[in-house]
């Protein structure tokens, strides 16, 4: 036989196979407001507690606790719908509550069972909630039933078997019941006599069936089954045809379009790029050694090892970041024990953090003065370490609930603390003394044709450009969601060294329609010739509430005065992917532009008059951010505002 519990996961497999095959019938009528009906169910019953004085005259050897059983339920019912959410249910039916109990073990080793076969008629008012567009609907209710058979079945070897009805039998029971049932039409949508098939289940809790006035059986009940409703409705009213009733159009925003050529960019330019360096050391979670992707040294190759080395001529990336920067910082160690090697007289402490705790933590900078002593020969005694429960500052913030993985991974790290400015200088904030890189970019940023849009906030859902040359060959692109797009002048031109294009621009609108747009712009190839620039980056704490105004002192102390009349400054603001789209889209204008204005009020009175300014925000764009953001020091490293300074020949 099969057991209760395997047949009630049929019959709810079997439920929502029916809910999700059934489909509501748009009616070309209106829908009753009173349905009749008649329903047939199982209840599948759960007895607990115990019972041993059966009727007054027989009290069993060993108490009965549990029982199980499955009896029919059969209703008549109406349902009262003035619309298609609320309404009323009333259900008057025989419930047949009755149950077989676990066989016990009598005192004479032998086994003893009890049947009962409790029944009841039982009254069910209901609140109905349904929904506009599924068949679905939810009930509850009270529920109270009154007893109509009451007869058990006792049997055991040592004595004689017993039929007869239980004492002390409540005469009604009153608890409550609420379940769940799905409409299937089976008329067709034009009737006026509409008849639905309802599969439903319900669930009766124990509290209030208690069956009778001593002991502590109580019961629990799921009745599972399907009713037939009738009812009869009306027909639509057909309203007249509306007289010249056509609606206004729709009121479209206008779309400014602009588009600026390249900035007399070069094809080739070599670029003095200042990297911070981050005084931080990520640890894999559940692992203490220091990760295989930092640059680890033998003693050998630590003795010969001098911080300018990495300083090589670098190729850029399709981002214009350099490809070895990332390498740079993964030398962090390296530079850090070359610079300690050269001043005898520093001192640095190493602060871990991790989730697990202070002595977790200890352990991960542990593990970085190991590596400093054994393979740099750093006397101990210049590295203090401790362990605390969060960095500071902790990308983890109180009352987050996105990106948690992502920002706890940040905070399992080894941060390196120190007074001695020959080892630290800040440069925009908490950064090691930076790495100078010479960067050769073949397809700089600023050799590109932006295009740029505004309307108002949020009228703009999607835009495109197509870009058409005097053959009237075309090219793509988008579609773009921005405000400014840039796009690669070489990507436009293809094999040709020049051209005049047509710039065609498509945007659609969030009500709906469209906007279309025209506008020229001529490309030619430069000559490959080099040219000098200087880039200079500033790194963000994750969502620290600081503002480009700290970087104040750097940018018009360091990076104004790089800025000769007639150079071309274009700067660049990124975040991470942590956070919403719209939010760090604004976060890396606001940087971008609020870096500008220091550069704009440092030159001002110089007589560097001259010369061009170009902020943008990329937000997270994965096409233009700097770094991938699967490591911890890859989202730190977007976390920028990237400054480049092109200066005139």
């Amino acid at each position: 036989m099969i057991p209760i519990n395997k047949i009630l996961q049929r019959l709810a497999i079997c439920f929502v196979m029916v809910i999700c095959a059934g489909t509501m019938v748009n009616g070309q009528t209106t829908p009753p407001v009173w349905w009749f009906g008649a329903s047939g169910a199982a209840n599948f019953n759960f007895y607990t507690g115990t019972t041993q004085r059966l009727d007054n005259s027989l009290i069993v050897p060993t108490p009965f606790h549990k029982g199980t059983g499955v009896q029919p339920y059969v209703s008549i019912f109406a349902e009262y719908r003035p619309g298609p959410t609320w309404g009323f249910m009333f259900n008057v039916g025989y419930d047949g509550l009755g149950a077989k109990f676990d066989n016990v073990e009598a005192p004479c080793n032998c086994e003893a069972t009890l049947n009962s076969d409790l029944s009841y008629v039982s009254v069910e008012p209901s609140v109905r909630l349904g929904f506009k567009t599924s068949g679905l609907y939810f009930f509850a209710g009270p529920s109270l039933a009154f007893n109509v058979n009451k007869n058990f079945a006792y049997t055991q070897v040592n004595q004689q078997n017993t039929n007869s009805t239980f004492s002390a039998v409540n005469s009604t029971i009153f608890s409550g019941q609420v379940g769940a049932g799905f409409d299937i039409p089976l008329s067709p949508a034009n009737s006026l006599s509409k008849v639905n098939l309802s599969p439903f289940v319900s669930y009766h809790p124990y509290f209030g069936q208690d069956p009778r006035s001593i002991e502590s059986l109580s019961v629990t009940t799921v009745r599972v089954g399907v009713a037939i409703k009738f009812g009869k409705g009306h027909k639509t009213p057909v309203p007249d045809a509306p007289i010249a009733n056509i609606p206004p159009p729709a009121v479209v925003a206008d779309v400014a379009f602009t588009v600026r050529g390249p900035i007399n960019a070069p094809a080739v330019r070599q670029v003095s790029e200042t990297l911070p360096m981050l005084n931080t050391v990520f640890f894999d979670e559940g692992a203490t050694t220091i990760p295989a992707r930092y640059v680890l040294l033998t003693n050998g190759q630590a003795a010969a090892f001098k911080e300018d080395q990495l300083q090589n001529e670098q190729s850029a990336s399709g981002t214009g970041r350099s490809a070895g920067q990332l390498n740079v910082y993964h030398n962090v160690l390296n530079i850090l024990g070359d610079r300690m090697r050269e001043n005898p007289g520093a001192t640095i402490s190493l602060d871990g953090s991790s989730a697990q705790g202070p002595k977790d933590g200890s352990e991960l900078a542990a593990s970085v003065k190991q590596y400093l002593v054994n393979v740099f020969g750093i006397d101990g005694a210049r590295i203090a370490i401790k362990g605390s429960f969060k960095a500071n500052p902790s990308s983890e913030h109180i009352g987050g609930t996105k990106d948690l993985a992502l920002l706890r991974s940040e905070d399992r790290r080894v941060d390196i603390e120190t007074a001695s400015a020959e080892l630290l200088v800040e440069v925009g904030g908490g950064m090691m003394k930076p790495v100078h890189i010479i960067t050769t970019m073949e397809n700089p940023l600023d050799f590109e044709v932006v295009f740029k849009i505004d309307s108002a906030k949020g009228q703009v859902k999607s835009w495109a450009i197509d870009a058409t040359n005097d053959q009237g060959a075309v090219r793509h692109f988008g579609p773009f969601t921005g405000g400014q797009q840039g796009v690669p002048a070489a990507d436009i031109l293809g094999s040709s060294p020049s051209g005049n294009y047509k710039i065609a621009l498509h945007a659609d609108m969030s009500n709906g329609a469209t906007v279309d747009k025209q506008s020229t712009v001529y490309l030619v190839r430069p000559a490959p010739t080099i040219t000098k620039g200087f880039r200079y980056s500033i790194v963000f704490d994750f969502d620290k509430a600081k503002t480009i105004a700290e970087y104040d002192k750097f940018l018009a102390t360091v990076v104004a005065p790089l800025i000769t009349d007639g150079a071309t400054v274009t700067i660049h603001g990124h975040t991470d992917i942590i956070g919403g789209e719209a939010y760090n889209q604004q976060l890396s204008e606001d940087r971008a532009k609020q870096t500008q204005k220091i550069l704009e009020q440092a030159i001002a009175g110089s007589g560097r008059d001259n010369v061009k300014f170009e902020a943008v925000g990329f937000g997270a764009d994965a096409d233009h951010s700097p770094f991938e953001n699967n490591l911890p020091e890859e989202r730190f490293y977007n976390r920028t505002v990237i400054i480049d300074i092109l200066t005139v020949k």
